[in-house]
């Protein structure tokens, strides 16, 4: 009986060590959780700092690539011209263009027609282009009041025969820089006794393709004989005397001769304006010697005020420095094309 209750106090005891330990494991572990709870705080920090960095880099780098974007936009980047940035500029435009049709696409019957319109008027202008703007231009007798005006494409005595397309008034318009440096020229000449009598200056494309369409029919042959009666009118084109362009569309080309005030006449240039052929050549020797002082009166004036000729048409002038070399202009000759 002693043995027995030996044992179940030594188990007992056992059970009582057993039972202790396990408690102060159980101390153990809230220590360790708050142990790990301050690297949690810990790592937290870290993680939050390792985030707050990267952010900062962020900034930094967008700070650093706006930086360039303005940079950009300030100075064209190397090899880059003007006509690029045009055409980038217009490509934006276009998207933006696009972009606002998508935007307006739920807007109502009214708005849309509307836009419809204004979306019409500004392709027509953007249409017209440079090549439709006279701001530059002016009449040419507002520029020179002593200029007397035969403006033959309005009248139907031309090599055409009919009035040419274009020509809606009997009117002679040209650039303002033209205008000017031909006033000076009918100044010198006023003092000698002459004035300037102006044939034509500002031909719009519309006349020069109306030239190319009756030139390409050589059955039309009515005005052969006043015109070009050496010619076949087949050879026009090959020999210069027809071009799909010409001078006269740029604004500053005038073709003109010299009024005497005395006479109350042309004077005699020993040939008559837009004949075709070699009695046109200004240094042609087959006319009189009177008749050659006659042409040289008149260029050595156009040439001493910045006009310069050409060799196949007495006539015919061109500005030096004519503010449009590259540009053909397409309005039509009326006072009101200038007024706009």
């Amino acid at each position: 009986m002693r043995r027995s209750v030996n044992k179940i106090f030594i188990i007992l005891s056992v059970m009582a060590l057993v039972l202790s330990g396990c408690g102060k494991e159980r101390e153990d572990p809230g220590v360790f959780e708050e142990y790990t709870g301050y690297f949690k705080t810990d790592k937290t920090t870290e993680k939050t700092t390792e985030i707050t960095t990267e952010k900062n880099k962020e900034d930094a780098t967008e700070d650093t690539r706006n930086d360039s974007i303005e940079d950009i936009s300030e100075e064209p980047m190397e090899g880059e011209t003007e006509e690029n940035l045009e055409e980038l500029t217009e490509a934006g435009a276009e998207e933006s263009k696009e972009k606002l049709s998508d935007d307006m696409s739920d807007e109502s019957p009214e708005n849309e027609a509307e836009e419809t319109t204004e979306s019409q008027k500004l392709a027509d202008n953007t249409a017209a282009g440079p090549e439709a703007d006279a701001s530059d231009f002016v009449l040419l007798t507002e520029a020179v009041p002593d200029a007397i005006l035969e403006i033959r494409y309005y009248s139907t005595y031309n090599f055409v025969g009919e009035r040419i397309d274009g020509y809606e008034e009997p009117v002679a318009l040209i650039t303002k820089e033209a205008g000017a440096a031909l006033k000076e020229v009918s100044d010198d000449l006023v003092q000698k006794g002459y004035r300037l009598k102006i044939f034509d200056a500002y031909r719009p494309q519309m006349a020069v393709d109306n030239f190319v369409d009756w030139a390409e029919d050589v059955s039309d042959t009515k005005m052969k004989e006043y015109f070009y009666p050496e010619l076949d009118k087949s050879v026009l084109f090959n020999q210069g005397y027809i071009a799909k362009h010409s001078g006269h569309s740029r604004g500053s080309t005038v073709d003109l001769t010299l009024f005497d005030m005395e006479t109350e006449k042309e004077v005699d240039m020993g040939g008559t304006f837009d004949y075709f052929g070699q009695l046109s050549h200004p240094d042609y020797t087959g006319i009189t010697d009177e008749q050659y002082a006659n042409r040289k009166i008149l260029r050595d004036a156009m040439t001493a005020h910045g006009f310069k000729p050409i060799t196949s048409e007495w006539w015919h002038f061109t500005l030096v420095n004519e503010p449009y070399p590259n540009t053909y202009f397409t309005f039509p000759v009326n006072s009101q094309s200038v007024g706009k």
